[in-house]
């Protein structure tokens, strides 16, 4: 299974936000400070601008890295 560049950025943005909630949140047993949640808005006003700019720095590194755009299938 190929994945591809939009799938990866929803995998990793999903991924943090949910990292950085269970560190941010004192009822978590995985608590370390609230400062995390910052964190947890960061990714969240960087999916939010990129939805209109269209500008989101792990799509460019992706790409670098060779992860194709479409997955063509037969």
């Amino acid at each position: 299974m190929t994945l591809t560049v939009n799938q990866f950025v929803r995998i990793f943005a999903g991924a943090f936000v949910l990292i950085s909630l269970a560190l941010g949140v004192e009822a978590s047993p995985l608590f370390v400070s609230k400062n995390f949640l910052w964190f947890t808005a960061f990714v969240g006003a960087n999916l939010f601008q990129s939805g209109f700019t269209r500008f989101c720095p792990l799509e460019m590194v992706l790409r670098k890295l060779g992860v194709p755009d479409v997955v063509c299938r037969p």
